[in-house]
């Protein structure tokens, strides 16, 4: 993969492109193992242990079977809330924002019953990163997996945790998540560092005051609007002291931690914004990070780390062992290059040692403000396994130019001159089901697979390249996969050759930024038959088709689907056929 390739694809003007994967039958580098070792407990002094398995197993092809099964239900409604002090309506799972944490142990089955209490839309859920590995119908994509889960119904989502960290589930039905519809993900495993408690999930958000169904007739002009305020963990402070508006009440609260000095605390930080990117720090504290996404990495130390949507973090915080101050603020770092908000400095939580203290922090950052909306830096984020690529054939290449159009309804991104709209009553399993062809589709279908059924996963290499007059970074995020980052270069074009590839155990991911005016080359191992989405996660973007659609191996995607799955598939899309929406479809689908 380190050699230029015969020739760079040439890609038409069509409505999609076949990718031709490459072979490799050695797979990886690093072999799939599972570790010979004693089984040893995971406590706060050996966190790298896992019963039997460890950070060193694989668990790209290893998975525990703990026989469990975790159970939750959850209930989407809609109703008052005021998150920070300004009153407006929301969706929420269970009536909280965020809704209950998803906690689960590697290797247990998720189960979780949905309830759509709503009145005015539909909605489903997707398992941010869980790559539901024969557990396809459970990706929760309207238009995709299944049809939308009508007012009144439910629908039942069960797949396994072959993965361990940190995520979120949120809708994926439109703009709904912008909306409060999203919570936690928490899969127990190892962890490349020792701490003493684990303080869950922190959220990251932006947050407006006027419903975000609103607020699309103008993002979908091509104008994304500056939202009002922000929340962490779904809380915050609105300064209501000169405001006239009856809506503005105040009452919020700034989400607040206790430590105690000497212990090391676990942080799972999670960039859930509809269109923003943080730059999470605490005053007179350092961030060891262990794992981004779900994917552990050699550790490191830093100030503060930067988090675009759908990214996750898991970082260990020290706490000071002579503390001198009560308390400090902890910053979640608005970077408002990267989309406007009206209160930046904001978006402030508290770290208590004084528990009896209810005064604000007076600590100063002295943190650099970032100047980029990127990712953290590529050489940070090593994964502590190493699974190299550099030994595997020269590999075909798709490259895909992302763009904007204006010419329909609302302004509209690209890729491959095709943008992205999806038909809810229709969705690509349905086709797949009615073993219908796919291709063309006004869905942005691309196919990819194996050779032939008998061959083993074979591997694809997306390259998108933004050839577009609007500079912006686009964080990119794969459905059903990890990719590794070959390569992610700003204000460039790609020349044709893969020579500058990274191949060397390359950082792994399921979502990373593509630079403006650049390109990004993300690699992945075609092992999941299945209809999966590659989009950007700014909730605009993604309304405004920024996405294609992957369907892998059509002719083995229905095999090992459960009839009671496929039941359930059909019963779901009957009953959103017989409703009459309330809220009609204006963007993309997703």
């Amino acid at each position: 993969m380190k050699q230029s390739l015969a020739s760079a694809i040439a890609l038409g003007a069509g409505a999609f492109a076949s990718i031709i994967p490459y072979h490799n039958s050695a797979q990886l580098a690093h072999e799939p193992t599972l570790t010979t070792r004693k089984a040893c407990e995971n406590t706060p002094t050996s966190r790298h242990c896992w019963g039997e398995y460890s950070l060193d197993t694989n668990w790209y092809e290893v998975t525990p079977d703990t026989g469990r099964t975790v159970e939750y239900w959850l209930s989407a409604v809609e109703g008052p809330c005021a998150p920070d002090g300004y009153n407006r309506t929301c969706m929420t799972f269970n009536g909280t924002i965020p809704g209950p944490t998803i906690i689960a142990n590697w290797g247990d089955k998720i189960k979780v019953h949905v309830t759509n209490n709503m009145v005015s839309n539909g909605t489903a859920i997707h398992w941010h990163g869980i790559h539901q590995r024969n557990t396809l119908l459970a990706d929760g994509v309207p238009g995709v997996t299944q049809c939308p889960i009508a007012p009144g119904e439910s629908m039942t989502y069960e797949f396994r945790a072959t993965q361990y960290g940190s995520s979120w589930y949120h809708s994926h039905f439109s703009l709904q998540y912008a909306e409060g519809l999203f919570g936690g993900m928490i899969i127990n495993g190892p962890a490349n560092g020792n701490y003493d408690e684990d303080l869950g999930t922190l959220l990251l958000q932006d947050w407006s005051h006027i419903e975000t169904f609103n607020k699309w007739n103008a993002a979908k002009l091509g104008r994304p609007p500056s939202l009002e305020s922000s929340l962490i963990n779904g809380t915050n402070t609105f300064d209501c002291s000169n405001s006239t508006d009856p809506k503005c009440v105040g009452g919020g609260k700034k989400f607040e931690m206790v430590f105690e000095p000497g212990k090391k605390y676990l942080l799972r930080l999670v960039n859930v914004a509809i269109d923003g990117t943080f730059q999470f720090s605490i005053d007179g504290h350092s961030l060891t990070v262990i794992a981004n996404d779900f994917v552990p990495i050699k550790s490191y130390t830093t100030d503060s780390v930067q988090i675009t949507i759908g990214q996750r973090y898991d970082v260990i915080v020290e706490a000071l062992s002579t503390p001198s101050a009560p308390s400090y603020w902890l910053r979640g770092g608005w970077i408002n290059r990267c989309a406007p908000n009206a209160n930046i400095n904001s978006v402030t939580g508290i770290v208590r040692y004084n528990t009896s203290s209810t005064a604000l922090p007076t600590t100063t950052s002295t943190v650099v403000p970032s100047t980029h909306c990127l990712d953290e830096p590529l050489e940070r984020t090593v994964p502590y396994l190493p699974l190299d690529v550099s030994n595997i054939p020269p590999p075909n290449l798709l490259l895909e130019n992302l763009n904007s159009t204006t010419g329909g309804a609302y302004f509209q991104w690209t890729i491959n001159t095709s943008s992205l709209v999806l038909d809810w009553k229709n969705p690509t399993m349905m086709h797949v089901f009615n073993n219908d062809s796919l291709f063309p589709t006004p869905f942005n279908v691309v196919p990819i697979g194996r050779s032939s059924p008998s061959a083993a996963p074979e591997w694809a290499v997306l390259i998108i390249q933004d050839v577009g007059a609007v500079n912006l970074a686009h964080p990119i995020h794969l459905h059903g996969h990890d990719f590794w980052v070959l390569a992610q270069k700003g204000s460039a074009k790609w020349d044709g050759t893969t020579a500058s590839f990274n191949t060397v155990n390359p950082p792994r991911r399921d979502v990373a930024t593509l630079p403006g005016g650049g390109y990004l080359a993300m690699g992945f191992l075609l092992d999941n038959p299945g209809a999966w989405l590659v989009h950007c996660h700014i909730a605009w973007h993604a309304s405004q088709g920024l996405s294609l659609e992957f369907v892998e191996d059509q002719k083995d995607i229905v095999m090992g689907i459960p009839e009671g799955e496929e039941k359930q598939f059909r019963d779901v899309c009957r009953s959103w056929g017989l409703h009459k929406p309330v809220w009609e479809q204006d963007d993309s689908g997703i």
